[in-house]
């Protein structure tokens, strides 16, 4: 009797999700725990994998609107294997005289660096999975590494010359964007994802809901740029993790939002919510959207924590692994833009949360020397932006919430003594 296959809930709240890509078609052999479908939610993607080995059977199309609950295929584990569809390859035997041993194999040279999603794709696509340097957790290859490869490609010199570096580079790229002749005046239309829809759903809410207003300042950088250059080499060899600008940022805002506990509050009806604790979300891009994992108790963390945390976290986003709970139950975001060279801007609240932080580029300007007043110096200066909610955060608080962490920037050994 053929085993159903029905859409899981992806988290508390998730009613609706959007069929992806069949990874296989009717008809075709499956085994038992490989990866068939991916269903994507306003929030999370999830991998559904097939339950039973057999021939599947699909009842769902890819761009449907399903139901959690709701049955999108069936595996029939009665049918018989059809030739060459071994899960495994078996290495021929050893030498004569030896008895004959079994030995199981990979289906590729880097079999546990490599998503079963990635290697169906990059059969379907012919391309060389030996060639791709993954994007994901340790090194793992991804789906849109792939999807990145098999793009360079069809672009690619007639020699087949692809570095590993532009392959990687290349997975960020909107798949709609490519080489268009001069004077084109085709129109592409792309259906929106359901996560690309939540994220406009929540932007305009946030600015219909909340008295929303930023206000701006400037840190000058070289102290935490000499810090992070005489301790890089010996932060990474200790913890394994390099060390960058956002630890430094997360402690300040850590160390401020404890200082002014309304920045770190939600407003839950005619009621201030404050919170004893510091869960930070971090803004991440990814080429489905933005999304906000969360550290938790960042107050707890020390500087290597919070890097191999950002880090682990980053790279699971770019692979669509993060769950529900680890993108819900932020009380202030750290958003930013200077990675894609903004110089400024004014972020937009996620609510509830109260504030946002929008870090951005730094840009070496003249300023007054502190040291020496009346002396024009050229340091290296960021742009910070403090957006939040007017109604909860008076004005006053928040020009001191972000001087607070101008200062801990600034004069990092404030961050050490608890300043």
């Amino acid at each position: 009797m053929p085993v159903q296959i029905s859409i899981p809930s992806p988290g508390e709240s998730i009613t609706e999700v959007v069929i992806g890509p069949w990874q296989k078609s009717s008809g075709e052999w499956v085994e038992k725990d490989e990866i068939i479908v991916e269903i994507e939610s306003d929030k999370v993607t999830l991998e559904v994998p097939a339950p039973e080995s057999g021939v599947l059977q699909v009842l769902a199309e890819e761009g449907a609107e399903k139901q959690v609950g709701e049955v999108i295929a069936t595996v029939d584990p009665s049918a018989e294997r059809p030739a060459g569809a071994a899960a495994t390859k078996v290495a021929a035997q050893g030498a004569p005289g030896s008895a004959p041993e079994a030995t199981v194999v990979s289906t590729d040279s880097a079999d546990n660096k490599v998503t079963s999603v990635a290697r169906k794709l990059a059969a379907d696509k012919g391309v060389d999975l030996a060639r791709i340097e993954g994007s994901g957790p340790s090194g793992r290859i991804t789906k849109s590494d792939v999807l990145a490869a098999a793009d360079l490609q069809t672009k690619a010199p007639s020699d087949g010359a692809v570095t590993p570096t532009s392959l990687v580079s290349a997975a960020s790229q909107s798949p709609i964007v490519g080489t268009v002749p001069a004077g084109s005046r085709e129109v592409q239309r792309q259906r929106m994802s359901k996560l690309r829809q939540r994220i406009a759903e929540r932007l305009v809410a946030a600015q219909h809901t909340a008295a929303m207003l930023t206000t701006f300042n400037e840190a000058d950088m070289s102290a935490v740029m000499r810090l992070r250059k005489r301790h890089k080499q010996e932060f990474e060899k200790k913890h394994g993790v390099g060390l960058g600008f956002m630890s430094f940022f997360v402690h300040a805002c850590t160390a401020a939002l404890q200082h002014f506990p309304r920045v770190n509050a939600y407003i839950d009806g005619n009621e201030v919510e404050y919170h004893d604790y510091v869960d930070i979300s971090v803004a991440i891009g990814t080429d489905k959207g933005l999304v906000v994992p969360v550290l938790r108790n960042a107050e707890t963390m020390s500087f290597a924590d919070v890097e191999r945390t950002i880090k682990e976290l980053a790279s699971r986003a770019r692979d669509g692994k993060l769950t529900l709970e680890e993108m819900t139950g932020g009380t202030f975001t750290i958003s930013n833009g200077g990675v894609y060279g903004s110089l400024l801007s004014t972020p937009i609240l996620n609510p509830p949360q109260s504030a946002i932080l929008g870090m951005h580029k730094i840009t070496k300007r003249p300023i007054e020397d502190h040291d020496n007043p009346g002396q024009i110096v050229l340091r290296p200066m960021m742009y910070l932006a403090l957006s939040y909610d007017h109604r909860i955060v008076d004005g006053e608080q928040a020009v001191k919430f972000l001087i607070h962490i101008k200062d801990s920037i600034e004069s990092p050994q404030r961050m050490l003594l608890g300043l």
